[in-house]
């Protein structure tokens, strides 16, 4: 695997880690668990963004 592919197979990762703690969230019984099944994905989801994003050049971290 080329090292230009990393960064697009971790954000691939992250957002199927989101995806799978969403569903976790979805069969909660306890609305604290819930809450911070949703919180955690969204948060992974945002950070996949921007690994997807600093991927394709479209994103440039601040110093």
């Amino acid at each position: 695997m080329s090292g230009s592919d990393e960064p697009a197979d971790l954000a691939r990762q992250m957002r199927e880690k989101a995806q799978q703690l969403a569903e976790a969230a979805e069969r909660a019984s306890d609305p604290q668990e819930r809450e911070r099944l949703e919180k955690k994905s969204r948060s992974m989801r945002d950070r996949s963004e921007q690994q997807s994003g600093m991927a394709a050049g479209d994103i440039h971290p601040q110093k």
